[in-house]
């Protein structure tokens, strides 16, 4: 089986080093044609925000976000709060997969309340977790 190809992916983790590795074994499966990378939920927010504006925006946002949970200023669930007062078109074009190196279960439910996430993984990615987005 082979993983699905995106035009846009999104990398959101305050650790640089996993956006550098996630955004590698992303470039080595080849699933995207373009991959953004932020180390802050906020400026992902906005960045997305900005996006949805544009006349584009179904050419510029993207159709994965990974997202961290433990980040600094703004966690994943705090930015999954505020991504959902997106338009419903953006809701609708960016699926999320909370890439995460939390073993806590109560965060796996937590994630399960979001209509947006698709996919709970452990980071970094590896080519097995690739394969399973397909979202």
């Amino acid at each position: 089986m082979s993983a699905k190809k995106y035009r846009t992916v999104m990398l959101i983790d305050d650790n640089e080093i996993d956006n550098l590795i996630n955004q590698k074994m992303i470039e080595a499966a080849a699933i995207a044609e373009n991959i953004y990378t932020h180390t802050g939920a906020k400026s992902a927010i906005e960045f997305l925000r900005n996006m949805e504006k544009l006349e584009i925006a179904d050419q510029v946002l993207p159709n994965v976000i990974f997202l961290d949970i433990d980040m600094p200023l703004m966690d994943g669930f705090q930015f999954l709060d505020e991504f959902e007062k997106l338009s419903n078109a953006t809701k609708k074009m960016c699926k999320i997969v909370m890439l995460t190196s939390s073993i806590n279960p109560q965060d796996f439910n937590r994630s399960k309340k979001y209509n947006n996430v698709k996919l709970y993984l452990n980071k970094p990615l590896s080519s097995d977790s690739i394969q399973k987005v397909n979202v």
